[in-house]
């Protein structure tokens, strides 16, 4: 008898597993911070033998090499990966046992297309396929996409793309589970996911991969490709060298006038709060990114890679948990941090900085006024939909295009509010006269505002 456990890091829309039998298991694309790993294994009461990657990972810092240290167990990587640590080298058609016991088995299947080298996994259970550990391969509805490796094998990876799911739906059964890695918010997705699981026999039903030709499945793959999150380029090279155990003990603690001096250094400060309460009061010139949020692939994709960063946070949980997601995608050590609120956060004599929130009916009372519509949406969801006259800078490329932002006071929004108070928080930091819109789009039209288009 098997069993498969999913690790969830929702922050970064991505899935590792832990499957094994009595005795001992693998673990599948483990996060950076590999406690987690470990403690279901505890759970379980088995030994991890086995570390396994799919893939050199583009969109966070991998918790392999670091398991694989602590556990004992035999870390193996796909051969054709440029790696500079010692791994077990993996190729098509090898097998691993896993739990003799159990009659578990892994057989590496090549499947290129998300990386040149990428590799799927299947485990079997006495010779049967009964799971397809499919990384960013065949995912849910989608396949990974193909353009983070280099600019001239986009297309070439995106018909790979194609030619490896159709090897999987012909050389494993309907039945089989397939559980990727992506796709459930991550960037490294061409598209959502919708659902959380499926079969290779629900995937030759709904997959384009598997439901188009070739050429137009490339076509629209390469298409729909958007912005690579900045901070991606910075991923693979670390996973490729090695990334060093990560180190969640609490940072230095900042007082008012260390946050103060921070600030003027021309470092970041970031609020980890929800939306309402650092509109209603905050530090002048920090950041508001949600703990609750997609922190890590928000934070990382508009900070100046290597920026110290201060966190301030409402409580040490929440501080905590904000660290936790931070080292997946390679920002280790805050600069420093402090809990508590505004009123613990600015120096004496005072006061915090506050912006107004609002709803899409509000800004239909306003738009007579001569007010500035800032749509951050990115351009996929801007072409379903658009407030007529409103002008559109995605917010990742907000921070470098600041000055694009017409005179005036500004009303920003996006599909649901997060990014908009993102946003927000970047233009009041410059004193900006801002107003979040803190409402679904889906609702702007009902509230009397033209919607075109593109």
């Amino acid at each position: 008898m098997f069993f498969v456990d999913t690790i969830e890091v929702s922050g970064l829309g991505n899935r590792s597993y832990l499957a094994g039998g009595e005795v001992s298991a693998v673990a599948v694309d483990p996060p950076r911070d590999v406690d987690q790993v470990i403690a279901a294994a505890a759970r379980r009461g088995v030994r991890i033998s086995h570390v396994v990657e799919t893939h050199v990972h583009n969109d966070y810092v991998t918790g392999g090499l670091e398991l694989a240290r602590l556990t004992g167990a035999a870390y193996l990587v796909p051969a054709a990966a440029r790696v500079s640590f010692e791994r077990v080298p993996v190729h098509e058609g090898d097998r691993t046992e896993i739990d003799t016991a159990a009659g578990l088995t892994l057989r590496a299947l090549a499947t290129p297309g998300h990386t040149p080298h990428h590799t799927s996994y299947v485990l079997k259970e006495n010779g049967a396929a009964v799971v397809v550990f499919t990384g960013g391969s065949l995912l849910i509805g989608t396949v990974g996409r193909p353009d983070l490796v280099e600019p001239r094998l986009t297309e070439r990876l995106a018909r790979a793309q194609h030619a490896s799911a159709h090897r999987l739906a012909a050389e494993l059964p309907d039945e089989t589970a397939v559980l990727p890695t992506h796709g459930f918010g991550s960037f490294c997705s061409s598209s959502q996911a919708e659902g959380s699981d499926t079969t290779i026999g629900k995937e030759k039903a709904s997959n384009e991969a598997l439901t188009r030709d070739v050429d137009a499945f490339a076509a629209d793959l390469l298409a729909g490709l958007e912005d690579i999150p900045a901070y991606y380029t910075h991923m693979g090279p670390a996973n490729a060298a090695g990334p060093a155990p990560v180190d969640l003990t609490p940072p230095a603690v900042a007082d008012a006038e260390d946050i103060a001096v921070r600030l003027a250094a021309g470092e970041w400060v970031v609020d980890l709060r929800n939306r309402v309460a650092f509109a209603e009061g905050h530090v002048a010139g920090s950041f508001n990114f949600e703990a609750e949020g997609q922190l890590a692939t928000y934070l990382a994709w508009l900070i100046p890679w290597g920026k110290p960063v201060t966190l301030l946070a409402e409580s040490p949980v929440q501080l905590a948990a904000a660290q936790r997601e931070l080292v997946r995608v390679g920002i280790d050590r805050p600069a420093a941090a402090a809990t508590g609120g505004p009123a613990d956060w600015v120096r004496e004599g005072e006061v915090p900085a506050s912006f107004r929130r609002a709803t899409f009916a509000d800004l239909a009372g306003r738009l007579r006024d001569g007010v500035v519509v800032l749509d951050v949406r990115r351009a996929s969801e801007r072409a379903y939909g658009f407030v007529e006259g409103s002008v559109h800078i995605p917010v990742h490329a907000l921070p470098r295009r600041l000055d694009e932002v017409p005179a005036g006071e500004v009303w920003v929004h996006c599909a649901g509010g997060m990014r908009a108070a993102v946003a927000a928080s970047l233009l009041d930091a410059v004193g900006r006269d801002v107003v979040a819109v803190d409402d679904s789009f889906d609702g702007a039209e009902k509230a009397g505002l033209v919607v075109r288009t593109a």
